[in-house]
């Protein structure tokens, strides 16, 4: 297990504590390590990701991101940032509107759209832009927010090491 960097915190934001509009953003260029892990550990190998000639004769004409990295990746900002540590996931949406390729800098942004004061439930409006300012994702998350503060050492993921099963 990876051993926190303790001069680096990871801070929730508390139901009592968000409000409609508020949102958090998350930067990441994707990588051909990132195609090869997202394989690895989801089972997902359609060609389209995996086979550089069988992808150039798809309608995308070469190697695309799994869609659910994307997913993943605002799963990443409600885990961590907005709501953060605590943070129940209970629904998600997504549209797929544009491919991500290799190289590909996606801007993923949570936007508080509703609050549940009852249940302690946040709609937030989920979006994926490339860097040239396309949509390639959104879509609408319900999360159950956490009610109690946590301030933890941030853990940063263990590294993967990818070898060709052939």
């Amino acid at each position: 297990m990876t051993q926190p960097h303790h001069s680096e915190m990871i801070e929730n934001i508390t139901y009592a504590e968000i409000v409609v509009g508020q949102s958090a953003q998350l930067n990441r260029t994707l990588s051909q390590a990132d195609i090869m892990a997202f394989a690895a550990v989801s089972g997902d190998t359609n060609p389209a990701h995996l086979d550089a000639k069988y992808a150039n004769d798809t309608l995308f004409h070469g190697v695309i991101a799994h869609g659910m990295w994307g997913g993943a990746l605002v799963s990443a900002v409600l885990g961590t940032q907005l709501p953060g540590p605590g943070t129940i996931y209970l629904e998600q949406t997504l549209h797929f509107t544009k491919p991500v390729r290799i190289g590909d800098t996606l801007t993923v942004t949570v936007t508080v759209l509703s609050t549940d004061d009852e249940k302690k439930r946040v709609d937030l409006d989920c979006l994926i832009v490339n860097q040239k300012g396309a949509r390639v994702m959104h879509g609408t998350a319900r999360v159950l927010a956490p009610t109690q503060k946590v301030k933890l050492p941030r853990v940063h993921a263990p590294m993967v090491q990818l070898c060709d099963p052939y």
